[in-house]
C-alpha cells in the first residue's frame, strides 16, 4: 500500500478562507494608499520649508491649503485674552502653552499665536509670569489646525487656563473674528518662552507597516487552509 497526500477542501472553509483573504488583502491596500498619500505630504512640508513663508492677511485663509505651511504676520497682541493650554510636558517638566491673540494689522482680523512652552508652578499655587511683546510685531511659524474634538475632565473652561484650545470656543469666548488656524511661532522673541517643536511626522511608516501585517495575514490564512486540509491517503 502507498501513502501520500490529498488536497480535499471543504466548500464552508474554501468561502471563508477566500472571505477573509479579500478582506485582508483590501485593508492592506487602503492603508498603503494612505502611506502613499502621506508620503506625498512630507514631499509638500519638505517642499514648503525652503519656500517663501505665506503671508497672512486680514481676510480669512482656507484652513486646509494653509495648514502645516510656513507663515508670516504683522500685527499687535491682544495681551488681555491670552490664555494658557494646561497639561503641556516638555523634558519631563509640567508647563503650559502660551496661547495670544494678534491683530492682523489694523483690521478687525485676528491669529491665535501659539507662542511657546512655560514651566508652571509645582505646587500649581500661581500662574507663570511672562512678557508679552508691546507694539507692531513680526511673527513667523507653522500653521496649525487644531483639533474640534477633544477629550476633557469636567467642564470646558473659559479663563485663563484651558485644558484644550479649541477655536470655535476661543472665537465665542473672546469675541474676536479669527483664521481658522494657530500660528506656532517659530524663532527667537525675547520672552522667556521655549519654541522647540517636534517636527511633523506624517506618519507614512506606520502606514507601511499595517499594511504588510494585512497581507501577512492573509498569506497565513493561505498557509493554514493548505495545510489543514491536506488528508493522508492510503491506497
Amino acid at each position: 500500500m502507498s501513502k501520500g497526500y490529498r488536497f480535499r477542501p471543504g466548500w464552508f472553509m474554501t468561502m471563508v478562507t477566500i472571505a477573509f483573504c479579500a478582506l485582508c488583502i483590501a485593508a492592506g491596500n487602503w492603508q498603503r494608499g494612505r502611506a502613499e498619500e502621506k508620503l506625498a505630504l512630507q514631499q509638500k512640508l519638505e517642499a514648503w520649508e525652503k519656500a517663501p513663508p505665506v503671508e497672512v492677511p486680514a481676510s480669512p485663509l482656507d484652513a486646509e491649503a494653509t495648514a502645516l505651511r510656513p507663515v508670516v504676520v504683522t500685527g499687535t497682541y491682544d495681551e488681555a485674552r491670552t490664555i494658557l493650554i494646561d497639561n503641556k510636558v516638555y523634558r519631563g517638566r509640567a508647563g503650559f502653552h502660551v496661547v495670544s491673540p494678534l491683530r492682523i494689522g489694523d483690521s478687525d482680523m485676528y491669529v491665535l499665536v501659539n507662542r511657546g512652552w512655560i514651566a508652571g508652578d509645582p505646587g500649581r499655587a500661581a500662574l507663570p509670569r511672562f512678557p508679552t511683546p508691546q507694539g507692531v510685531q513680526r511673527v513667523q511659524g507653522v500653521a496649525v489646525v487644531p483639533s474640534a474634538r477633544v477629550f476633557e475632565l469636567g467642564e470646558a473652561q473659559s479663563g485663563p487656563v484651558w485644558q484644550n484650545l479649541v477655536l470655535d470656543r476661543y472665537a465665542a469666548w473672546s469675541k474676536l473674528k479669527l483664521q481658522p488656524f494657530v500660528i506656532q511661532q517659530t524663532g527667537e522673541a525675547h520672552d522667556g518662552l521655549v519654541r522647540d517643536w517636534p517636527r511633523p511626522d506624517t506618519g507614512a511608516d506606520k502606514h507601511r507597516i499595517y499594511a504588510m501585517q494585512w497581507y501577512l495575514f492573509a498569506a497565513v490564512s493561505v498557509i493554514l487552509y493548505v495545510v489543514l486540509n491536506l488528508k493522508r491517503h492510503h491506497g
